[in-house]
């Protein structure tokens, strides 16, 4: 699968291991619990379990519908994770009574008046300890990262969405082109992992659109692209990387309404300062396509033919937060920490660094 790396540095070498003690998350929840009202809110530790299966030890314990959990994204197995969880008030004594598992722990319990919705999270905490890297590659993932808390990343879905062989976007494609309803979670899995690997070809085709334009004077950048001299010297007077093109779908950052750009350097400008960022299409049924140039170059990473699911906007550009780094020389390890929101892949912010894939079957 083609990823085009936006930074410039050489390749920075660690091992890389998602394990329960080399990477841990922490879901941020997208508001306050009131502390009163019918339904239980967890905040719940789990270590090398998947989130549905812990909706099923939890259904299981509490003696209730998994459905009638409710739960706010999706958390990795092979991690320790924090997230909340809710479940009508009337299964907390069962829950507590039966809930024994060394793999779980109830962190802390409060109540709200409504359950937990899928999406309802502003994003997650990542730590993550890397291995066997020395002090001059220290001092590289050192300097990477300040550039990255300045300036962003592309925001790929990660090798996560596409299964153990990296081919789960195939099937997805096949089941997509049949023209039959979904049946079952699996299905509509393996289509989103489809669409998600058509977005990730895009946004590598954008990023490497924005390098072109960066390494080269506006004529050899011309020639490159094949697009029109007159459209590459307005890309060249972008300050930033990632270069905009007329009819974006731009969307307020980190959360807010959608918009299309018209005006680009009005537009720029609030990239520049991380108050918008543009979209990617995810395509399916009912969902905003870009328009004019924009959509010139969505177009190619389009499928008409999906609309077993609806399409949706992803942030295409985003900006990690409370990104530090700490070096261990004696272990030759470093660990870091950083926020990303909801939707983003941590591993996409270290392959970034490594300019390679970090997933190893």
């Amino acid at each position: 699968m083609r990823k085009t790396y936006a930074y410039s540095h050489h390749p920075i070498e660690f091992d890389f291991k998602q394990t329960v003690d080399r990477f841990f998350v922490k879901e941020i929840p997208l508001y306050n619990f009131t502390g009163k009202g019918n339904y239980l809110i967890l905040k719940i530790q789990k270590q090398d379990m998947s989130t549905s299966k812990l909706l099923t030890v939890l259904a299981a314990s509490a003696k209730c519908e998994v459905g009638e959990i409710g739960y706010a994204g999706l958390k990795d197995k092979s991690a320790t994770t924090t997230q909340y969880i809710s479940l009508p008030k009337k299964y907390e004594k069962e829950l507590l009574k039966n809930l024994d598992t060394p793999r779980v722990k109830i962190v802390e319990k409060t109540y709200h008046k409504s359950p937990i919705k899928i999406g309802a999270l502003k994003g997650n905490n990542f730590k993550i300890i890397l291995h066997d890297i020395d002090v001059k590659n220290s001092k590289a993932f050192d300097s990477v990262c300040n550039k990255i808390s300045k300036y962003g990343i592309p925001n790929y879905f990660g090798y996560q969405r596409f299964g153990e062989d990296s081919k789960s976007y195939l099937q997805g494609k096949e089941i997509a082109h049949s023209g039959k309803r979904l049946k079952g979670a699996r299905e509509k899995l393996l289509v989103s992992s489809y669409q998600s690997y058509l977005f990730n070809q895009w946004l590598s085709y954008r990023v490497e659109i924005s390098k072109t334009i960066a390494n080269n004077p506006p004529q050899k950048a011309t020639t490159k692209l094949k697009f029109p001299q007159e459209l590459v010297y307005m890309l060249k007077k972008q300050p930033q990387f990632f270069k905009l093109f007329i009819g974006e779908v731009m969307s307020e950052y980190p959360y807010g309404k959608e918009f299309f750009a018209t005006d680009i350097n009005k537009i720029t400008s609030k990239f520049v300062k991380g108050l918008v960022v543009p979209t990617g299409l995810l395509c399916g049924d009912r969902v905003q396509r870009a328009k004019s140039d924009a959509r010139y170059l969505e177009e190619r990473y389009d499928d008409d033919e999906l609309t077993t699911l609806n399409g949706d906007r992803r942030f295409a550009w985003i900006y990690p937060k409370a990104l530090k780094t700490s070096y261990n020389s004696k272990n030759q390890t470093i660990t870091v920490e950083f926020f990303l929101p909801k939707g983003s892949y941590a591993t996409t912010l270290l392959e970034e660094i490594a300019k390679s894939s970090i997933y190893k079957i």
